[in-house]
């Protein structure tokens, strides 16, 4: 794909945007409220919805460039901030658990829509709870994507249980962590064993996003690591690769995070309009957004990408 070609298949209608923030949702077994922000179109109805998971230590405000792009284009969006954000003491008892609270995390929020949409002015009984999809980046992708089926390999070298959500139709995962054991560093063994993924059981659509310069010291391998999880999962459909990119694909976290180090507004635009046509296909809005989004990098002259398909 070129900075020049629309990928969003020819969506470009947009509406304004609200985005409220905090609402808080009971979490019994969290220790706190799970806070989170909603970002929404202020017209239209049967809203499709996505649950985005952030990267460690970022936060429910992060990411706007991907959640406002999505919601100006018809989509719901729900950002639950994790307890990672907050800093936990290792001496807490949450710490080793935090990857499993983080996907209760999601859990809550597709538990508790209703209550979600009660929150914001107008929005009541505009979302379609048929066409649910689960996001995220980094460890937020790792998160996201065991709603989508993927299953945490324990220390007997088992799979664990899953924690596959029915109600997800799709998934889109930005810069997934790759497989554990052998090919963690040793940084990733001591302090993110959980990072130790089985793909068999992901078997709902998903697309994945990776960057190929993306060299990540949570593994001994190189940018490759990251498209495992579309190698090695039946639900993986399809594959963007961004050309030059390192971990913040361009800068989809936003100003809040000053830790992008390859800053590119066309890229950041790929993955917005890619995304979009995937989850418009996916969800069953618009059979042609993504097939066409998918025909793009053929007809680049310069393309900042590639698509690979299965």
């Amino acid at each position: 794909m070129s900075d020049n070609t629309a990928a969003d298949g020819g969506n470009d209608f947009t509406a304004p945007v609200i985005s409220v923030n905090p609402i808080s949702l009971a979490a019994p077994d969290r220790g706190q409220d799970l806070e989170v922000r909603i970002t929404a179109p202020t017209t239209g109805g049967n809203l499709p919805v996505v649950v985005f998971s952030h990267g460690m230590s970022l936060t429910m405000d992060d990411y706007v460039p991907l959640v406002g792009y999505w919601a100006a284009r018809g989509f719901m969006v729900v950002q639950p901030t994790h307890l990672d954000s907050l800093g936990l003491a290792p001496d807490d008892p949450r710490s080793p658990l935090i990857w499993r609270i983080r996907t209760a995390d999601l859990t809550a929020v597709l538990d508790q829509l209703d209550t979600l949409e009660a929150a914001v002015p107008g929005l009541a009984g505009r979302v379609d709870h048929d066409r649910i999809a689960v996001a995220g980046h980094s460890w937020g992708a790792q998160t996201a994507s065991t709603l989508a089926g993927a299953r945490v390999v324990g220390a007997d070298g088992l799979p664990g249980e899953s924690m596959a959500d029915p109600r997800v139709s799709a998934a889109v995962l930005l810069c997934l962590p790759g497989t554990g054991g052998a090919d963690l560093s040793p940084l990733a063994t001591q302090y993110f064993p959980f990072m130790n993924p089985d793909f068999a059981e992901l078997k709902t659509p998903s697309l994945m996003v990776a960057g190929d310069r993306d060299q990540s010291p949570l593994t001994v391998r190189g940018p490759d690591w990251f498209t495992d999880g579309y190698r090695l999962s039946p639900g993986a459909t399809d594959l963007l690769t961004l050309f030059g990119a390192e971990h913040g694909l361009g800068g989809i976290q936003g100003a809040n995070d000053t830790r992008t180090t390859d800053e590119s507004p066309e890229r950041v635009a790929l993955v917005q309009q890619a995304t979009l046509a995937y989850l418009r296909t996916a969800l069953g809005l618009d059979q042609s957004a993504w097939p066409t989004a998918r025909r793009a990098p053929a007809a680049a002259d310069a393309p900042l990408g590639s698509i690979d398909s299965k």
